[in-house]
């Protein structure tokens, strides 16, 4: 629980107690913001492989919400439930609604089946949410989120990078455990 302090004698003559959130959250408060604000992103329902959410929580209590969704209402959504969590004491929303595309949507399709269709990646299929995500826009490929092993995180940077139509490709995968 986050500790509170009264603000202003004036407030006492009006007859109205006033308080302010303290200034900084404790490493546990922190910690315990970052594990409810990651279980909060990946149980909404349309959250899939296509997407990528990613959060910053600040020691006063700010959420900062960035990366990429193909759906607005999956922007709006992850401000929503972030709001309404004990402790958070503003969010600040700056995922980017990727543009409708036919060819990106193409893109994004091939490259799916390219990386986990693939013997050694397609165990990564089985997850709720694939930690491996697929952002295309317009035309240009990252990989983001979370790989098992270097060899995974290059197999899916050589199988995505030979998708037909892809301009350019970073791969942005992380080690598990990093």
């Amino acid at each position: 629980m986050i500790g509170l302090r009264r603000i202003g004698l004036a407030s006492l003559t009006l007859g109205i107690s006033l308080y302010a959130a303290e200034d900084r959250l404790s490493d546990k408060g922190i910690s315990r913001l970052n594990k409810e604000v990651r279980h909060e992103l990946v149980m909404l329902p349309y959250y899939g492989v296509f997407d990528n959410l990613a959060y910053r929580v600040a020691p006063d209590g700010v959420v900062t919400l960035f990366g990429q969704v193909t759906r607005p209402t999956l922007k709006s959504e992850s401000e929503n439930v972030t709001k309404g969590i004990e402790g958070v004491t503003r969010v600040i929303n700056e995922i980017e609604v990727l543009p409708n595309s036919p060819n990106d949507d193409r893109l994004r399709i091939a490259m799916y089946r390219a990386i986990y269709g693939s013997v050694g990646l397609d165990r990564y299929a089985l997850q709720a949410v694939p930690s491996i995500h697929i952002i295309i826009k317009n035309g240009n490929a990252w990989l983001e989120g979370v790989a098992a092993s270097e060899a995974d995180k290059n197999k899916a940077g050589i199988l995505a990078n030979g998708v037909p139509g892809v301009f350019s490709l970073k791969n942005n995968l992380r080690l598990e455990g990093n």
